[in-house]
């Protein structure tokens, strides 16, 4: 055996140690993104979960909330202001999710579903009254994908069953704070 010989079968061992190395290294890698993933996903639904709960948790919310869906500009001006509150979390957890998606953390299936989400509430006027005032508050890519799906039209489906003209109705009169209730501060 001359040093050429043995040179080749040390380069073929190494081979047949490297490759499995490799493939090993590969599985780790893969099932680290996998980890990723849905740690991210996670994290998104906790958030959204979060973002959600003033709605459920908040009856005076909710029915600004409901008031505000119909008609941004109706509201008044501490109405605006919750409601502006609120909608900007939310279109900041949707920005957020976007960009997840364009970094393939989100599945395109995932993505399908807070896209239709985000229809749901853009096909609203309010919603799309305020966007108008805050969507520079957004990146351009973001404006970009909410603009496109306002542009689709759609038709304002995801409060059908509810009536929001009582919503409207019952909370024309914004309720008094609690001191005020109480005959003013000090008096508890």
């Amino acid at each position: 055996m001359n040093w050429e010989m043995l040179a080749a079968i040390g380069q073929l061992a190494a081979v047949f140690v490297g490759i499995p190395s490799l493939i090993y290294l590969a599985v780790q890698i893969r099932e680290q993104t996998k980890e990723r993933r849905q740690s991210a996903v996670n994290a998104l639904t906790v958030q959204w979960g979060d973002l959600t709960r003033a709605l459920h948790e908040n009856a005076e919310f909710a029915a600004i909330y409901l008031r505000g869906v119909q008609s941004f500009h109706d509201l008044d001006a501490v109405s605006k202001l919750r409601f502006s509150a609120f909608q900007n979390r939310f279109f900041k957890n949707f920005e957020g999710m976007y960009y997840s998606r364009c970094e393939g953390i989100l599945t395109p299936a995932l993505w399908g579903e807070i896209e239709r989400t985000m229809s749901d509430f853009l096909a609203y006027d309010g919603v799309r009254q305020w966007w108008e005032t805050r969507k520079h508050w957004h990146t351009e890519t973001f404006r970009d994908v909410i603009d496109a799906i306002i542009a689709r039209g759609d038709k304002p489906t995801a409060y059908a069953t509810y009536d929001l003209s009582a919503i409207a109705r019952q909370n024309d009169v914004p309720p008094l704070p609690n001191w005020l209730r109480r005959r003013g501060p000090g008096n508890d």
